[in-house]
């Protein structure tokens, strides 16, 4: 029997299929969704009232354009294996997970001598133990292990 698609109406893009049950689980996940409640743009609301733009939907452009690149790439021979593509998928929606209130202008202020990335590091490393080994090649890829140094690239 076949999935039903699951589709999210995005501000940006449009239309963006979740590619898969995994990703769309991982959409909803607490440490994702908490996202919402993130400011993309910091204070700007404050000056700019049409200036929103939370953390999610960002992580949601980022994981379309993530899929973007990736079919480009396996249209052009790149050999991409399903288990990258998910994995790069997953680092891509988990890459911005750190980030405290109003992003980066008050990164410094809340908790100090730790940047967001190493916060998503840990949230990936959390992840990876309640969903066993579900993240090894989106942490690999996180940290610059993976051999296809691209991804990494693609992410940051």
């Amino acid at each position: 029997m076949q999935q039903k698609r699951k589709i999210i109406n995005d501000p940006v893009f449009g239309f963006i299929t979740i590619p898969n049950e995994f990703i769309y689980k991982l959409i909803q996940h607490p440490y994702l969704q908490r996202l919402n409640r993130i400011r993309q743009l910091g204070l700007a609301a404050f000056v700019y009232p049409g200036a929103q733009h939370t953390r999610f939907l960002h992580s949601l452009g980022a994981m379309y354009l993530m899929d973007e690149a990736l079919q480009q790439l396996r249209l052009k021979n790149n050999i991409i294996t399903e288990d990258e593509y998910i994995g790069a998928l997953s680092c891509i929606l988990l890459h911005d997970t750190g980030h405290g209130p109003f992003s980066h202008v008050l990164e410094h202020t809340l908790v100090t001598k730790v940047q967001h990335e190493t916060i998503s590091l840990l949230l990936m490393e959390r992840l990876n133990k309640e969903w066993p080994n579900q993240f090894e090649i989106c942490l690999s890829i996180f940290k610059d292990e993976y051999p296809k140094h691209f991804l990494h690239q693609l992410v940051s």
